[in-house]
Parts: structure tokens; sequence; C-alpha cells
């Protein structure tokens, strides 16, 4: 999966509808392979990222757990703590 595409679900506050879309171009433009579509291309292109996009927010919005709240600057901190680690010299 590619490695831009973070986790949108259980954290405060929730994913934003821009979050969603960015994840949502992120994914069209790994399984087809563009960056930017070409013009030919752009019209599917543009529809794919709604519809990945809308159907992300609908996954999100029907997800229920037990599970305590993430905090985003907590998840990030510890990111990049492994980030450190895994890339250290």
């Amino acid at each position: 999966m590619c490695r831009n595409i973070r986790t949108l679900y259980n954290f405060d506050p929730p994913a934003t509808d821009e979050e969603i879309r960015a994840a949502a171009l992120q994914y069209v433009r790994k399984i087809s392979g563009f960056n930017k579509p070409s013009r030919a291309n752009e019209e599917a292109f543009a529809l794919a990222v709604e519809r990945v996009a809308a159907a992300s927010a609908e996954l999100l919005a029907g997800l229920h757990t037990s599970a305590p709240v993430k905090d985003r600057e907590a998840e990030a901190a510890k990111a990049r703590a492994r980030a450190a680690e895994r890339y250290a010299a």
C-alpha cells in the first residue's frame, strides 16, 4: 500500500473531508500509475477520486470501536521516533 496513505479512523478530531480526499487521490494515483493523468484520462481519474473519497467517508462514518480515541500529535510523535530509529546512521 502507498506509504502516504495514513489511517484516518478513530482520531480526535475526526478526519476532515480534505484528508479523506487526499487519501483517495493517493490511492487512485497508486492504482492507475498516473501522478497526473493525460487530458484523455482526466475525467475518469477525477471521477475515481470522488467515488473513492465518498466510499471512504461512508466507511469511516459506519465504523465503530471500543478502543480509546487516538491523539494525532501523539501518533505523529511516535511515527517520527520510528522513522528516526529506522533511518539512524
